[in-house]
């Protein structure tokens, strides 16, 4: 039962951005290669 609570609090605070704000990936990218996009995330739907 420990284990489950600990592991319950452990992933909450992952969920709750306990680590700070999102910080952008650092450029690894080759010279002359761009990478551009969008990411979406959510539910929608009507009842």
């Amino acid at each position: 039962m420990r284990i489950l609570l600990a592991f319950s609090l452990l992933t909450l605070a992952a969920a709750c951005g306990v680590d700070g704000p999102p910080q952008p990936p650092k450029a690894t990218t080759a010279p002359g290669v761009s990478i551009t996009g969008e990411a979406r995330m959510g539910v929608t739907g009507s009842l």
